[in-house]
Parts: structure tokens; C-alpha cells; sequence
């Protein structure tokens, strides 16, 4: 009796469980094929201006374009270790690709990768506090190195770049840096705002005013075990620029790819920028259309052929989104299936 009373919820759970995994899998497979609906027109026609690309060329862009992804996890690997967490290099790598995959074409993508990433830092034995701190940290020396490669791109094309803008967002991110580093070192120094917004939010919701505190306590207390030297800082810097300097070789390699004429490295380090940050403002998984527009139309400006110019980009788009895609979600599939189960926070 008491073996099949118990059974029967196992069961139910488990079935549960296998038919969301088939409902995620359709609707993956669903989004997939309307994302390629909507944008084969535009493929179907960048397709046709492509010819003959040189095989060396496209070889070297591809190289270049998995040394980007190995720049970034590595960063990543780097504040997890001045947390204290030696990470091999192959699985921050693995987690590298298989988050990008998830934040590039899924809609709303960093709902996704966001706490796919937070989940295998767990894993990694990181505390909740290590992993929030270092997402938010490989977040903010992302997007300083790139407006710092904007503004080499700017310095090299004889051009000006908006030092007050670049200054502030650099200023910004050391005094955050520093923010983090005296909470590591007197996590108390949290503690008095965090009750201040917690009694706030408590009210908002009918609750005792120091309700969660003791939670609170430990995340900050968590935060101890991080110490951001300058030599870990200035590595994960240095491979946060590497990781947008990589990428922005492989599209220099696929113009390469397809044309022999001579190219301004300063145009298409602007015309890279300026298409990466078109695709930080939109909700268009991938960026599909609107990073491909704007590439062009940088290399156009900067003197290339628009029949050049729209087939390096296909090609470049081919390699950092199918292959490099392609091999997240791949990845993404060993890590599900190794780790069926996400670990609690």
C-alpha cells in the first residue's frame, strides 16, 4: 500500500518533467522557425552577392572568431578566480558558448543565459553573491571595452572621439570596482543601505520591516571571498577588450575573404563598432538585420563596395552566427544533459 501510494506522485512528477522538456524543445524549434521565415528574404538576397570567398581567409576568420570566445570566458574565469575558484579553462569555455547561444537567439535572450550562467557558476561552487557579483562585473567590462575599441577606432581615423562619455563610463566602472572592493573587504558598509531599501520594499509588501534581513546578511557576507587584485582586474580588462578586438578582426578576415582591395582598418574598426552597438538596442534575436545593416553601411562609408561590403558581412555573420551559435547550442545540450537537474541556488 505505502510503496504504491508513493509511487504514483514520482511518477506524476516525472512525467511532468519529461513532457516540459518536450514542450521546451517544440517551442525551441518553433521560435527557430520563425526567426528563419522572417529573415531568409534578406539571407536568400545576401546570399546571391556571395562568390567564391577565399578559403584561407575565411579559415583565419574563423580561428579569430573562437579566440573572441576564448577571450571573454576567459575574463569570466578570471573573476571567478579572485574569488578563490580555479576554473578549467574548458569548462568556462563550454559555459562561454553555450550562454551566448541563449542571450543571441532566444527573444529576450539575457532572461535566459542570465540565469543559465548564474546556475553553472553554482556548479563551479561559486556562492550566490560570487556568481551575481560576477555576471554584473563581466557586464559592465564588456560594455567598457567596447567604447574603448570605439575609441581607438576613432584616435586611428583621425577622428574625435567623445572622451568626456568614455572618461565617465571608465570613472564609472573603476569607483564600481572600488564599491565592490571595500564591501568585500567591510561587508558592513552594505548592510545600512540594505536595510533601508529592504524595510522600503517590506512595507510596499505588508511585511515586518526586517523581513529577508538575515538573508541579506549572508549574500553581503558572501561577498567577502572576492578580491579583485589589480593584476586579476587588469587580466579580465585586457581579455575584455581582447574579446571585441578578436571579433573585429574576423570581420576585417572576411573582407579579406572576398575582395583584395585595400581596406582602412580604422573605417572598419568604426563600422564594427558602430553595428555592435546597434545591436545592443534592439530586441531582435541576434540582432538579425539590424547589426548587418549597420555593418554595411559602415564599410560603405568607409569606402568599401556595397557588393563587397554585404558579402564579408554574410560571411562574418555565418561564422560569429551560425558556426559559433551552432557550437553553443551544442554545448548547451552536453551541459543539459550532464546536469539534467539545476542545482538550487
Amino acid at each position: 500500500m505505502t510503496t504504491t501510494v508513493l509511487s504514483r506522485p514520482i511518477h506524476t512528477a516525472t512525467g511532468r518533467r519529461r513532457w516540459l522538456r518536450h514542450g521546451a524543445v517544440a517551442a525551441l524549434l518553433l521560435v527557430f522557425g520563425v526567426e528563419l521565415v522572417l529573415g531568409w528574404p534578406s539571407l536568400s538576397s545576401a546570399l546571391s552577392q556571395l562568390h567564391d570567398p577565399n578559403l584561407g581567409w575565411l579559415a583565419a576568420g574563423l580561428a579569430v572568431e573562437m579566440l573572441a570566445m576564448g577571450a571573454y570566458a576567459r575574463m569570466q574565469r578570471r573573476l571567478l578566480l579572485s574569488a578563490g575558484l580555479r576554473v578549467p579553462v574548458y569548462r568556462s569555455t563550454a559555459l562561454a558558448y553555450a550562454a551566448h547561444s541563449l542571450n543571441e537567439t532566444l527573444p529576450g535572450g539575457p532572461a535566459f543565459s542570465t540565469p543559465f550562467n548564474y546556475q553553472q557558476m553554482r556548479r563551479f561552487g561559486a556562492s550566490p553573491a560570487i556568481a551575481t557579483w560576477c555576471i554584473a562585473l563581466s557586464g559592465i567590462l564588456s560594455t567598457t571595452a567596447l567604447a574603448v575599441v570605439t575609441a581607438a577606432g576613432a584616435v586611428l581615423s583621425d577622428g574625435t572621439p567623445q572622451w568626456w562619455s568614455l572618461a565617465a563610463l571608465i570613472a564609472a566602472t573603476a569607483l564600481l570596482a572600488a564599491g565592490f572592493q571595500q564591501v568585500n573587504r567591510r561587508p558592513s558598509l552594505a548592510l545600512a543601505p540594505a536595510r533601508v531599501v529592504l524595510a522600503w520594499i517590506n512595507r510596499l509588501r505588508h511585511r515586518p520591516d526586517d523581513h529577508g534581513l538575515t538573508q541579506v546578511e549572508g549574500f553581503v557576507g558572501q561577498l567577502g571571498s572576492a578580491r579583485l587584485t589589480p593584476g586579476h582586474g587588469a587580466a579580465a580588462a585586457i581579455f575584455a577588450v581582447l574579446n571585441w578586438g578578436f571579433d573585429a578582426v574576423c570581420l576585417w578576415a572576411c573582407v579579406r575573404a572576398v575582395s583584395d582591395a585595400p581596406i582602412n582598418p580604422a573605417q572598419l574598426l568604426l563600422a564594427f563598432c558602430a553595428g555592435m552597438a546597434a545591436g545592443t538596442i534592439t530586441i531582435v534575436p541576434g540582432g538579425l538585420g539590424i547589426i548587418d545593416s549597420a555593418l554595411i553601411l559602415g564599410l560603405v562609408t568607409g569606402g568599401i563596395a556595397t557588393s563587397t561590403a554585404i558579402a564579408a558581412v554574410v560571411l562574418y555573420r555565418i561564422i560569429s552566427f551560425g558556426f559559433i551559435i551552432g557550437a553553443g547550442w551544442i554545448t548547451w545540450l552536453v551541459i543539459r544533459h550532464r546536469h539534467p537537474t539545476p542545482e538550487n541556488p
